[in-house]
């Protein structure tokens, strides 16, 4: 049975998920406890960062206009090999890095990498998901292996908790390992990926479980549009709580205006 639909545009899809990450017990946790918390740049992530930063009253200074690393523009717009644009090279304005409940500006992940531990969050997006089986796949530039690969030094070698914010719109229907596999083979070009397995992967689905204190349980029905929905995907929520079906209707409301994202090329 579907209480409720309601049509989300990718925008509305990454503020749905911020507001649910801000939420997340084990992020509150990990502010009460003065843990890091370090969100790599990137466009959802910057809703992300928007929305933890006014949590702890410290948003002013902050755009999420600039706050990338490579990004996916439409083909005419060209970016270099690891998908950024020439004003990045010299007004990167670094990762969100939260230490001792402060925000330390300028920072990036490879800044507090070594000291990353159990207890601390790292928030890394993605380019591609798989839904059903909650993998991610992220598009890798770097020849180093770019931030997921500093990520998972910490993640597997000393347990910090990796969430993966990512919009539906991201979704694949093939194995996202197969996908790894054929882009990372020698004789391929192009992007790379690097697939990630074990993660607590955030669409939109687990946001409004997350806002709904798992009262609620949502479904993708549909997808795409026009004039602007582009993207967008149509959800089906259902619960036996009224009042939890009356909260996520309330939070989509609030969410469906959100603008379209646009770059800064300051």
């Amino acid at each position: 049975m579907i209480s409720y639909q309601f049509n989300l545009t990718p925008a509305a899809g990454k503020r749905l998920i911020a507001k649910a990450i801000a939420s997340y017990k084990p992020l509150t946790d990990a502010l009460e406890k003065n843990s890091t918390i370090a969100i790599i740049a990137g466009t959802t992530n910057g809703y992300v960062a928007e929305e933890i930063l006014s949590l702890i009253n410290q948003n002013e200074g902050f755009d999420k206009s600039r706050f990338f690393r490579g990004i996916t523009l439409p083909p005419h717009i060209k970016t270099s090999e690891t998908g950024r644009l020439p004003s990045q090279e010299k007004d990167f304005p670094g990762d969100v890095i939260i230490t001792n409940g402060r925000w330390q500006k300028g920072k990036t992940i490879a800044d507090v990498l070594e000291n990353l531990k159990n207890g601390d969050i790292i928030i890394k997006g993605a380019n591609a998901v798989d839904p059903t089986l909650k993998k991610a796949g992220i598009l890798v530039g770097n020849p180093r292996g770019g931030t997921i690969l500093m990520a998972l030094q910490a993640v597997t070698g000393r347990r910090a908790r990796l969430i993966i914010p990512v919009g539906l719109e991201k979704r694949v229907t093939n194995d996202i390992d197969e996908i790894a596999y054929k882009t990372n083979r020698p004789e391929s070009c192009g992007w790379r990926m690097l697939s990630i397995g074990g993660a607590e992967v955030i669409t939109e689905i687990q946001a409004i479980e997350i806002l709904s204190g798992n009262k609620v349980r949502a479904t993708l029905i549909a997808s795409g549009g026009v004039e602007g929905a582009e993207g967008s995907v149509l959800i089906g929520i259902e619960s036996e709580s009224e009042e939890s079906i009356g909260r996520i209707k309330k939070i989509a409301d609030e969410v469906a205006g959100e603008p379209l994202f646009k770059i800064s090329r300051k």
